[in-house]
């Protein structure tokens, strides 16, 4: 009996049993036929050949269609947008810094691991180990908030959202005449929830950078507005701000926005802004005279005659990014050639073969929680209806890199969840360093309780005083 209690398939339907589903296929197959087209090659009386079709491997075509099929796959090379610029972002283009096999943390002696470790604790000396709460909330998501009919999943991300945006309030990032910039956009809740903070706002317009297709997406509720909310399906790596239509013409200060931005995709993202976005910005308008409202509080400066701002002084001095407030993520996932903190970590001692342990250890971070992920994945594996919804983004990997190695016994639990701690905040601690080099007040603090996410970590940037031109009598 096939998975589901289903002992055939439902009549006007494909006979065809998908093993990874554990459910036969739910496509209408031609009149006449028990299969659909995918799964034609199933007919004995269909001498068609199908084969994998060989841009995507995930589905097949008919052998003496493939030409046709080539021109018209989804999954086939398209051309590149005006923003794409081939790893503008990418960061380290020395490759002899980038090493050729990473090790496991398993092939550490006992030595060698404890020479790692005081490393880790002298480059950390300095840095405050426990971070400010800013666990704060926006009433734009009370109504949602207090809606018993959201699950207990749906509920730990309405209160993250909410959080962002209340720090994001507090900051005085929430107004008007800003592009709102959110990278590994997803389905894009969080420039949902922006605009709904921004009702009567003027001039704003939204930006979401997302390499993957994705589905269930919220864009639709937008289309019938009268601003932007474009979607940028690009790899965070290749995007040139300086090129995306919208930033060419209006001129916008931008705010950077992210919720739980995987690993270097962060670093990416930084480096977009603060980086290639600024510089190329300030090379090409010597004189810009961005769009500013009298209700805006947050860039007062700004307020200024257009003949002040055309002055030396405030044009060397105006930053095109009025703000950042992502949410981190996975920083096992981070890259030495793409971390923007690599300054950082040379003025400690350290360089690229301790970094490569350091962002493999952080997953220790959350070892001692093994059993709650896991009852919590097993609930959430139950109750999601797409993938977008996952909050901890890996927690196998985390599973994975805290029980298979052999230093079980050296380690206790605790020093290991401790350790953990340690080299995410040393790891985001160049990011910090990175930010204030660059004129930007950053920080770091929780926006939610860990038995929301264990990822709660928000990074925080605005101008700095000094950066900013200050306003005239």
């Amino acid at each position: 009996m096939a998975a589901g209690g289903l002992r055939a398939p439902v009549p006007g339907r494909c006979g065809y049993f998908v093993e990874r589903k554990k459910r036969f296929c739910r496509m209408i197959p031609a009149q006449g036929r028990r299969f659909c087209g995918e799964h034609g090659h199933q007919e004995e009386e269909n001498d068609r050949k199908r084969i994998p079709c060989p841009l995507d491997p995930k589905h097949t075509v008919y052998e003496d269609q493939l030409q046709k099929h080539l021109k018209k796959c989804n999954s086939r090379e398209k051309p590149k947008p005006a923003y794409f610029v081939q790893d503008i972002n990418a960061g380290l283009k020395d490759a002899t810094e980038i090493l050729d096999e990473q090790l496991p943390i398993s092939s550490l002696s006992k030595e060698e691991l404890e020479d790692l470790i005081k490393k880790l604790k002298k480059a950390s000396n300095g840095i405050k180990p426990i971070l400010k709460d800013q666990m704060l909330s926006h009433q734009a998501l009370q109504e949602a908030l207090n809606d018993p009919k959201n699950g207990e999943s749906a509920f730990k991300h309405l209160k993250q959202q909410a959080s962002i945006l209340g720090n994001m309030e507090k900051l005085h990032l929430l107004g008007p005449g800003r592009c709102f910039i959110e990278f590994g956009a997803g389905r894009g809740k969080l420039s949902h929830w922006v605009d709904i903070a921004l009702q009567d706002a003027e001039n704003v317009h939204f930006l979401l950078v997302e390499r993957a297709t994705t589905r269930f997406k919220v864009d639709g509720k937008h289309r019938k507005r009268d601003y932007i909310f474009e979607r940028l399906q690009v790899d965070i790596q290749h995007l040139c701000l300086n090129k995306v239509p919208i930033l060419e013409k209006e001129k916008l200060p931008v705010v950077g926005i992210g919720k739980h931005l995987c690993g270097a995709a962060t670093d990416l993202a930084l480096r977009c802004l603060v980086e290639s976005y600024s510089t190329q910005y300030d090379e090409r308008n010597e004189e810009p005279s961005p769009k500013r409202f009298k209700s805006d509080k947050t860039d007062i400066a700004f307020n200024n005659s257009a003949d002040e701002r055309s002055g030396k002084n405030v044009s060397e001095n105006w930053k095109p990014v009025t703000g950042i407030v992502i949410a981190l993520c996975c920083h096992h996932r981070c890259q030495w050639k793409h971390y923007v903190g690599q300054e950082f970590f040379r003025t400690v001692g350290l360089g690229p073969v301790e970094f490569n342990y350091f962002q493999r250890m952080t997953s220790w971070a959350t070892c001692g929680m093994r059993e709650t992920i896991t009852e919590a994945s097993t609930i959430d594996a139950k109750s999601k209806d797409q993938s977008n919804d996952i909050e901890e983004h890996d927690q196998v990997h985390n599973r994975i890199e805290c029980s298979s190695d052999s230093l079980q016994g050296l380690l206790t639990v605790e020093e290991r969840k401790q350790i953990g701690r340690l080299c995410k905040l040393l790891i985001d601690q160049g990011r910090i360093k990175y930010l204030q080099q660059r004129g930007y007040n950053a920080a770091l603090q929780y926006y939610t309780d860990s038995s929301v996410s264990l990822e709660n970590v928000l990074l925080t940037a605005v101008p700095s005083q000094s950066s900013v031109p200050q306003p005239t009598a």
